[in-house]
């Protein structure tokens, strides 16, 4: 195993409350019963953070922070006094990399002037709007708490304050929606001019509602339909499409999620957050915090260290499989350098999968690049089973 070179290092930071959970969402969300604790919750936040720094020892080969991303849940329930503390703490503890890129998930339910320009004066860069539909019978049936006026409303307030960015949330393959209904929310998104579009299918997932009771969804005909039209008027708009359900202008790019994608590093705070870190010496671990808001919060009142619910070393046999899972998703070719330097691995480990990949038109090579094809794309479940460990 050779040595590692630390990648850029982000920053994940999870708020699990919602005022209601939606029946599509799997994500580590709790209906709001009471007040949020949000001072307590904050200060556990800080002390998740400093743990893990303790821990993995970070301030011996110190990195700037790359990005945050605050997501949920429905951080906008948070004040933005508690945000505007929460990043002071953390920038007290990691620095930031200047022009850092700030990320804050918002629900246009849970949003109001005054708010949006408090958390743009707390730090926050970027904020994505989870409008998911502007077809009012669509939300209600989604359980969204917002109406087609206040995603509306939200898009042009985000513009009229100036953000450096911003992002609409937009779902397609909703419950009996037409190609052309969904193709009229995708152009009132476009009409609304956001930097940042993610546009993603509905899928039913376990363990959520539309699982237990599953909608009608659109058939494949016309899920392909809509994929295809879309696209098309995506990039006539002017949006590049960089990852699978990520389009933005140029220059407008989620760095979060690419640092995600390229296999960079994260920590990650807050109720079942996960991070992955890398170390000089070759090892990679991915953790998981304890996933329930009383659990987390115990954890902080009791002054439990740290606040893991699991800590897994990433195996050789396993580091081609999740780097290749995670630079697949990107549109943009894959530096072969990037594949030695995050995984420590030689292109030995890899190298008959990648003439198979090749053989069967899955990737393009160059002598310094992999690149994705349009075939590849089509058979991605089969192109990343090939860097799987064998059992």
């Amino acid at each position: 195993m050779s040595q590692l070179i630390p990648p850029a290092l982000s920053l994940y930071v999870h708020i699990p409350w919602c005022v209601q959970k939606c029946p599509y969402c799997d994500f580590n969300s709790h209906a709001l019963k009471a007040e949020i604790p949000e001072q307590e919750y904050i200060a556990a936040l800080l002390q998740d953070l400093e743990a893990d720094i303790e821990r993995y020892q970070l301030n011996d080969n110190p990195r700037l922070l790359h990005s945050i991303f605050i997501g949920g849940g429905t951080p906008s329930l948070i004040s933005a006094e508690g945000i505007a503390n929460l990043l002071a703490g953390i920038e007290a503890k990691l620095p930031f990399k200047p022009e850092i890129e700030i990320t804050m998930e918002a629900n246009p339910g849970t949003i109001e002037a005054e708010r949006f320009a408090g958390y743009q004066k707390a730090g926050v860069t970027r904020i994505s709007v989870g409008v998911q539909s502007f077809e009012q019978t669509k939300l209600e049936r989604l359980g969204r708490i917002h109406g087609q006026e206040e995603a509306v409303n939200a898009a042009k307030l985000a513009h009229q304050i100036g953000l450096k960015s911003f992002n609409l949330d937009l779902m397609h393959g909703l419950p009996d929606q037409s190609v052309d209904q969904a193709l009229a929310d995708l152009e009132k998104a476009i009409e609304l001019d956001p930097p940042h579009l993610s546009w993603y299918q509905l899928t039913i997932e376990p363990n959520t509602m539309f699982y237990y009771k599953q909608p009608t969804l659109p058939d494949d005909d016309d899920l392909w339909d809509i994929f295809e039209l879309g696209h098309k008027k995506l990039a006539e708009a002017g949006y590049v499409q960089y990852e699978i359900s990520g389009y933005s202008k140029p220059g407008y790019q989620c760095q979060h999620n690419l640092n995600y994608w390229r296999f960079g590093d994260y920590l990650g705070i807050g109720c079942g957050s996960h991070g992955k870190l890398s170390f000089s010496d070759g090892g990679i671990v991915r953790t998981t915090k304890i996933k329930h808001p009383k659990g987390y919060l115990a954890a902080y009142d009791n002054m439990v260290k740290p606040y893991l619910n699991s800590e897994e070393q990433v195996a050789d046999e396993d580091r081609p499989f999740e780097f290749f899972m995670n630079r697949f998703r990107l549109i943009e070719a894959c530096p072969k350098q990037d594949f030695l330097d995050t995984t420590g691995l030689g292109f030995e480990a890899i190298q008959e999968t990648i003439d198979w990949s090749i053989e069967m038109g899955y990737i393009d090579e160059s002598d310094t690049h992999w690149q994705i094809t349009e075939k590849g794309k089509l058979f991605l479940n089969d192109l990343l089973e090939a860097f799987m460990a064998e059992e």
